[in-house]
């Protein structure tokens, strides 16, 4: 998996725990739920990498 890829799919896991424990801390179900989809994104561009690493090998 490429170094870049591999840290933007990083960087939305956390950007999206982050919004989904800001929106429960404060109520905010919109907040929360961006966070969840936010960690989804992350969870298959990282699975799409490492699909992509499996089948180079």
């Amino acid at each position: 998996m490429s170094t870049e890829k591999k840290s933007k799919a990083k960087a939305a896991q956390a950007k999206g725990k982050v919004k989904e424990a800001v929106g429960r801390m404060t109520d905010d179900e919109r907040l929360e739920a961006e966070g969840r989809t936010e960690q989804a994104k992350g969870d298959a561009r990282q699975a799409k990498e490492k699909a992509k690493d499996v089948f180079k090998h």
